[in-house]
């Protein structure tokens, strides 16, 4: 098991820009060493036969045609742009 002592826990707090009081230093560094204590017990599992999955419950898809529904609305939608040329939303030209 992978001990994590104070100053890396300190280390990680800086990198990720987490202010931590030096107090809580210890008691962050016992529990981190926890975490990656069950990290690799799950390392020591095998999973070699095992199919991955993408949920536990056991569903199938249901597939249907690729149609366009709802096409053919460009007027429609346009109406509410304060400014529309050849069909397209117009908008102010911005350069800096």
């Amino acid at each position: 098991m992978s001990d994590i002592d104070k100053a890396t826990v300190a280390k990680i707090a800086r990198l990720s820009r987490i202010k931590i009081e030096e107090d809580r230093l210890e008691g962050l560094a016992g529990e981190l060493s926890n975490i990656m204590g069950w990290i690799e017990q799950l390392n020591e599992v095998d999973t070699d036969n095992i199919t991955p999955m993408a949920s536990p419950v056991d569903t199938k898809l249901r597939w249907r045609a690729d149609e366009v529904s709802d096409g053919d609305k460009r007027d429609a939608v346009l109406i509410n742009a304060p400014q529309g040329e050849y069909g397209f939303f117009a908008v102010p030209k911005v350069i800096e």
